[in-house]
């Protein structure tokens, strides 16, 4: 029998910098999931169903690359496939990806494969840690590159009550160190109780590493968030405010989640 042995914050670290070699996301492209990474995952054996929706009733007119899909009146999602491998191993699939624009006209994105590293137990530390890696296949009208890599790192702190999440994404489109774009994201949550918590969370994208966008270029997001955790599912919703002119003004998110064994 073969023991895997459980990863470290420095292994984690070491492949995070191992697989970062490589696109830069185009500051106002358009994501299909809009949620901050906790580290927590499915137990080992448990198949998990994740749907994610996101509709943008106030957004940018000016589409992010000749051909993509405009964010005004766009509805974009995906079931999200999870299955807990080990205590700190998670495996996903995110298919299919589809948008509903304003014209009604529905279209398939792509595909990504996702491989989520944690420190097991997550919920039970003060301080957690994990890293995230996802490999896209993307329609044209979704990103100008076909094959694109998130790099997620997370690290998290509890308070009493309250947490601090971020994950400092590195978008990569294998062009090189210094193309990863760099769009992190931070939560500051308060539970209520062992059900409810509200949040707020920050959204950003400085543009690539060689060199960040203008201020009035990159985009700023700031959700206000409600959670409920339990039977017969969890239920993530938000209403997210564009903080500067290249942002989507208004966009709301809703994510139902429930494990299916």
């Amino acid at each position: 029998m073969i023991t895997i042995p459980r990863p470290s914050a420095w292994a984690a670290l070491v492949l995070a910098a191992t697989l970062s070699l490589g696109l830069a996301r185009t500051a106002i492209a358009q994501t299909d999931e809009i949620q901050v990474y906790n580290a927590q995952i499915a137990a080992p054996g448990v198949f998990n169903l994740t749907l994610h929706n996101n509709y943008t009733p106030v957004g940018l007119k000016t589409p992010a690359f000749p051909g993509a899909i405009v964010s005004n009146h766009d509805l974009n999602g995906v079931p999200e496939w999870a299955y807990g491998v080990t205590d700190w191993l998670e495996a996903g699939l995110y298919l299919p990806l589809y948008s509903i624009p304003g014209n009604g006209n529905a279209q398939l994105d792509g595909f990504k494969l996702r491989t989520l590293f944690v420190e097991p137990n997550a919920a039970a530390h003060k301080f957690f840690y994990g890293v995230n890696f996802e490999f896209s296949f993307n329609a044209k009208h979704w990103d100008a590159n076909t094959y694109t890599q998130e790099i997620r790192p997370i690290l998290g702190w509890r308070f009493g009550k309250a947490d601090l999440i971020l994950n400092p994404i590195l978008d990569n489109s294998w062009k090189g160190f210094s193309r990863l774009d760099f769009a992190p994201e931070t939560r500051l949550d308060y539970n209520l109780s062992g059900s409810w918590a509200i949040a707020a969370e920050e959204y950003d994208d400085f543009g690539e590493l060689r060199g960040f966008l203008p201020a009035d270029k990159q985009t700023h997001q700031l959700f206000l968030v409600v959670d409920y955790t339990g039977k017969p599912i969890d239920v993530e919703a938000g209403i997210g405010f564009g903080l500067n002119g290249a942002t989507d003004r208004l966009t709301l998110k809703l994510i139902l989640s429930r494990d299916l064994n």
